[in-house]
């Protein structure tokens, strides 16, 4: 590969900081990772697994947030919907329209508890440290 020419905006001094700050950053995301990793094993054991709450230390508060998503399980879902005739809640690919399906429940065209196997539960955690002054 060719030197920059003396006109040229791209330096080796711009290509070794960034390839140095790169370096840095992955450190960094991993000690980060493992920090996380353990503030939550903390947590899990103070205010209970997957459970909403925050701890104060010093001048500082941690607070975990729980956020969880519902979706039906695909096959499952398909099944019942066929059996319950409702193929207007079945897209072609045959996965469950989700949205039709909960308009149905809504309206009361089906009973929700017919699908009570067939939803799975996604739940994320997400952490927030403040300074507090």
């Amino acid at each position: 590969m060719k030197e920059p020419t003396e006109g040229s905006l791209l330096t080796t001094d711009m290509l070794k900081r960034y390839f140095e700050l790169n370096n840095q950053k992955k450190k960094i995301d991993n000690e980060l990772k493992l920090l996380k990793n353990n503030l939550h094993e903390i947590l899990d054991k103070s205010i209970g697994k997957e459970q909403k709450g925050e701890l104060q230390r010093g001048e500082y508060k941690i607070q975990r947030q729980i956020r969880s998503s519902i979706s039906y399980i695909d096959e499952k879902t398909v099944a019942k919907l066929e059996e319950l005739n409702l193929n207007d809640c079945i897209v072609h690919v045959k996965r469950p329209d989700t949205n039709k399906l909960e308009a149905a429940i809504k309206l009361g065209l089906v009973e929700e508890s017919e699908f009570e196997g067939c939803k799975k539960t996604k739940v994320t955690q997400a952490l927030v440290v403040k300074e507090i002054l």
